[in-house]
């Protein structure tokens, strides 16, 4: 050993007695490097495809919004429906219309199952009429209809055909509506409604599964390389499609969070606008076909389990792709041996 390298030595030995002796924290930390996920958490694929996924949920939940509208405003109108039947009078020369009302009103509350009876009066007339011919309304000037609302019973109503056969020879211009025509076209309408939305939202949950079975198969055609890689080294499929499951959770939950939070605020500015405009004769007519445009609880709760579903949906969606890709990858080989 020549003398240049026994200095050598003896200083590396006194830098190890030294570095031994230091205390902890003077000691050099030692990084670990993080490990970089197989699938890029921020690219342009995975932003649009945040984007598509916010756009089908929005889309989800206003379908819901409006089915679940129609069927509320629907059960309300046949509620109050099945709870009432109408007498109409018509105005004809030598008529006496207000003993006419009396003995329509008189004859109808004799019979079984009929719990009350209201003449509607020339001003609350009037006022139904206002929205179509104005304020200030004669209606002595115009053959106006007049009506004799029949509270019935709903669990044991009234024999309507007696009671019409009982109140035509009294009163020739009367006619008994018990809103049966309009009970049945109401449900046809709400099970079509239902039926539409249910069909809409299903195409828009099957475009949302098209789209992210396109964009991880982009990112692993992106990352293949990798992916083979850590295959053939022993990775097991479960794992790489862990990986992707995890990824394209948060990018489901980031877009359907995004796209229920835009249809909420949607509702509710709807519902905050119909509000102040109550007395106005449009959101009269709106009110009256779609009530409050308030959804409810349950509304709300399905906007939630739509953004949980898409959710579940990406990431099985992911998973079931990556699991497929794989099992192509190692078709080739099996075929080989």
């Amino acid at each position: 050993m020549t003398e240049a390298q026994a200095d050598l030595r003896e200083h590396d030995e006194e830098f190890e007695d030294e570095f031994e002796d230091a205390p902890l924290q003077q000691q050099p930390v030692r990084v670990q490097r993080k490990t970089a996920p197989i699938v890029p958490s921020q690219n342009i694929a995975g932003r649009a495809l945040v984007l598509v996924i916010a756009i089908m949920t929005f889309l989800s939940c206003l379908t819901l919004g409006a089915v679940t509208l129609v069927r509320d405003t629907a059960s309300v109108w046949e509620n109050q429906i099945s709870r009432e039947a109408t007498i109409q009078i018509k105005p004809v020369d030598g008529l006496d219309m207000e003993a006419a009302l009396d003995t329509a009103a008189r004859i109808a509350s004799e019979f079984p199952g009929v719990t009350g009876t209201n003449i509607v009066d020339r001003e609350a007339t009037s006022r139904l009429l206002e929205p179509w011919l104005g304020a200030g309304l004669n209606i002595d000037e115009l053959p106006v209809p007049r009506l004799v609302i029949v509270t019935i019973d709903e669990n044991a109503p009234p024999d309507f055909e007696a009671m019409r056969q009982a109140i035509t020879p009294k009163v020739a211009t009367a006619t008994l509506d018990d809103h049966r025509t309009w009970v049945d076209r109401l449900v046809a309408m709400a099970h079509t409604t239902v039926t539409i939305g249910t069909g809409v939202l299903v195409l828009m949950l099957a475009a949302t599964v098209l789209s992210v079975v396109f964009a991880t198969r982009g990112a692993m055609a992106g990352n293949g390389h990798i992916i083979e890689v850590l295959h053939f080294v022993g990775a097991e499929a479960r794992f790489i499609a862990r990986e992707f499951r995890r990824h394209f959770l948060l990018t489901g939950m980031k877009g359907a969070a995004a796209g229920g939070v835009a249809a909420v605020i949607v509702f509710i500015v709807f519902s905050w606008w119909s509000s102040r405009n109550l007395a106005t004769p449009q959101a009269d007519q709106a009110t009256a076909l779609f009530g409050n445009f308030a959804i409810g609880a349950n509304g709300y709760l399905g906007v939630a389990v739509i953004v949980a579903v898409i959710g579940a949906l990406t990431a099985a969606t992911s998973h079931f792709t990556v699991v497929t890709y794989l099992g192509e990858i190692d078709t080739p080989n099996t075929e080989g041996m």
